[in-house]
């Protein structure tokens, strides 16, 4: 393995200017390129303390032999670089967001002499317009089904084309209608193209225009008594109303824009993009890309747009603007190369509120669903689940795969709210019924509380003699030698609901979330307690490793395994749980010490003001006049809410 100090660049040689970089392997391979604002500042990071890298980043570091790089003029040339290189050497550890082949789009072939209308797949060519993409062929030949008939188009491929003209009889569209049989020449090429242009303007968005159009061809029928002919126009216009029904507005102002949201953890990420053109969703795509490097929500959207709006895509598919979470660093840079590739001004916009808001949250619904379905693909798989338990019994030396693991995790905020939860998979699938919150009283930092949580939980799971001894006390301290017995001889189903128990049977793995002292602080507890076969392990956040009690160095699972996959799974899963109840006892807290405090303010009124805002946090961001269009509440009234809700120290953003 390669040391970094045996290629790092000499002091000074480092040109302290904008450029991209290229890390090379022993035999020369390009495996990660990159650009900086700085080069000297951003290659100098990469030789710094090896320990204190991201996992990913020590991988790359350790695989590359040479490292060179190239000076540019300025950002912009440096994103054009960036993505030339990307595209030329495919480097390992770069982002990768490839283009998944099975999205289909709706394509006229505007370069020929009768345009096609077709579904069409793989790399985009020139002189060739694309919607979509969408998510199936099949929605494509629906659409295609009801518009043919309004526009007459021809979808025959040219093998068909050519014969028909050779038989002088068209195909079948041609007799029911759906085809202008320009093969045969019942219609010429600038008649035809005109039906194409139509056709592009109504899938572009220009719907209104059209069905206005119809309408008023359908009366002027009407009125010059052709009712075949208006007959017609109605049934046409039935149609492209029930085409544009299947493309929901969902922005009123036409806008054209990509809305783009990720959900992500520390190994993978997954990126959703809405197409909306003219107002409508016209596609959506998604990927699931590997997180190669550290990478924030700011830095996998610069990754996505110098990848996905290539040169080659087509100067049509880069919107005029991009929605997305975070700003890149290099946003001004960013949409000038945009702005390039489409030929017009580009934006980039964090939507704030409104209905662009709300769009991006749906999109970041998508974005977290698909995250999800992608890690259950491999939960879902028996096979895949008994591997992932075989590999967690050998990382951690076992005996038997761990058939039941319960994972702890500990939420709060500077010892306030102190929470925690228990989540329990069994056979690497989770046992929702038997997840378990506690509220902490008393703890000073995460050890202390994770140690009351887990005598908590394993109180009942003592030897019998010392859980005899010990007892349950009463209301003045003392046993009860009552329910002592009931304790330790209670089966673990209970005989009237045929239900088990509460924690009626231990785990044979417990995973904390956390590193040595949570693994420490968990294992001393269990010592105390005298269990002694239930297996510990801790699972911490930052590099993804696994302490075992004792150890002076972590276990470190391979990115690809899927036993990493599963701990981490159930690590989410708690820390979600714990966030959820930590979240709602807060909100609880808030309103308590805040509204309450409100003199006059009652029960009705205070609830009328939630269920308008939303929340306390918005409440105590709103004004008088905001607060004053809740049903009875007056002026007086307001000011004294806002007054009570800036002395709260809960009343600002949610930081789980």
């Amino acid at each position: 393995m390669p040391d970094p100090s045996s290629y790092r660049p000499a002091p000074g040689t480092i040109p302290d200017a904008p450029g991209v970089y290229r890390f090379r392997d022993p035999t020369g391979r390009v495996i990660y390129v990159g650009k900086a604002k700085s080069l000297r500042s951003r290659l100098n990071s990469y030789f710094g303390d090896l320990w204190q890298l991201h996992q990913r980043t020590q991988q790359m570091v350790t695989t590359a032999a040479s490292v060179d790089w190239v000076t540019v003029g300025s950002e912009v040339e440096a994103l054009q670089l960036e993505y030339l290189w990307i595209k030329e050497y495919d480097p390992r550890f770069n982002v990768r967001y490839r283009d998944d082949k099975s999205y289909p789009y709706l394509a006229v072939t505007l370069d020929e002499e009768f345009p096609r209308l077709q579904v069409m797949r793989g790399a985009k060519r020139k002189g060739v317009r694309y919607f979509g993409p969408y998510s199936h062929a099949w929605a494509i030949r629906e659409t295609l089904d009801l518009l043919l008939r309004v526009f007459p188009a021809r979808t025959c491929s040219a093998g068909v084309f050519k014969q028909a003209g050779h038989v002088g009889r068209p195909c079948l569209l041609g007799d029911i209608g759906k085809c202008a049989a320009p093969c045969v020449g019942r219609i010429d090429a600038a008649g035809h193209r005109a039906i194409v242009e139509d056709f592009c303007d109504f899938m572009a968005g220009r719907t209104d225009t059209m069905v206005r159009r119809l309408e008023r061809e359908m009366r002027d029928a009407s009125d010059a008594l052709e009712f075949e002919r208006a007959a017609r126009l109605r049934d046409d216009v039935a149609a492209l109303r029930k085409a544009m029904e299947k493309q929901t507005v969902v922005l009123g102002d036409g806008t054209d824009a990509d809305v783009v949201a990720f959900a992500e953890d520390p190994l993978e990420a997954a990126v959703q993009v809405f197409h909306v053109r003219g107002g409508r969703v016209r596609g959506q795509r998604g990927w699931v890309v590997e997180k190669v490097e550290e990478l924030t929500t700011a830095d996998l959207v610069h990754h996505f747009c110098t990848q996905v709006y290539g040169p080659e895509q087509g100067e049509t598919d880069v919107p005029r603007e991009l929605l997305v979470p975070e700003l890149p660093a290099d946003a001004p840079a960013l949409a000038d190369w945009l702005t390039a590739r489409r030929g017009s001004r580009v934006t980039l916009r964090v939507p704030q509120r409104g209905d662009k808001r709300a769009l991006m949250e749906t999109v970041a619904r998508n974005a977290g669903e698909s995250l999800t379905r992608h890690k259950l693909r491999r939960a879902s798989d028996l096979t895949t689940r008994g591997q992932a338990l075989e590999e967690i019994a050998e990382a951690l030396g076992l005996a038997a795969a761990p058939l039941r693991i319960e994972c702890f995790d500990v939420s709060q905020i500077q010892g306030t709210d102190v929470v925690a939860s228990l989540v329990v998979f069994e056979d690497g699938l989770p046992r929702k019924a038997e997840y378990r919150r506690f509220a902490v009283r008393g703890a000073t930092d995460d050890l202390s509380a994770m140690s009351e949580v887990l005598r908590r939980r394993f109180a009942r799971h003592r030897a019998p003699a010392e859980q005899a001894a010990a007892g349950q006390e009463q209301a003045d301290g003392t046993p009860d030698p009552a329910e002592t017995a009931l304790e330790a001889t209670a089966p673990a189903v209970d005989p009237q609901t045929g239900r088990p128990r509460r924690f009626a049977y231990p785990p044979q793995l417990i995973v904390v979330d956390g590193g040595a002292p949570q693994v420490q602080a968990a294992a001393t507890v269990l010592a105390d307690l005298g269990i002694d076969d239930v297996a510990l392990c801790g699972l911490a956040k930052r590099l993804e490793e696994v302490w075992l009690p004792g150890d002076d160095y972590p276990v470190i699972l391979p990115r690809t395994s899927e036993g990493l996959y599963l701990l981490q799974r159930i690590r989410d899963e708690a820390h979600r749980f714990a966030i959820s109840y930590h979240r709602q006892r807060r909100s609880k807290r808030m309103v308590a010490s805040g509204l309450d405090q409100v003199p006059g303010l009652g029960e009705v009124r205070r609830k009328a003001l939630l269920r308008h805002f939303g929340s306390v946090r918005r409440l105590a961001a709103a004004t008088v006049e905001e607060i004053t269009e809740v049903p009875g509440i007056g002026r007086r009234t307001a000011e004294t809410i806002i007054a009570a809700l800036a002395g709260s120290p809960d009343s600002g953003a949610d930081r789980p």
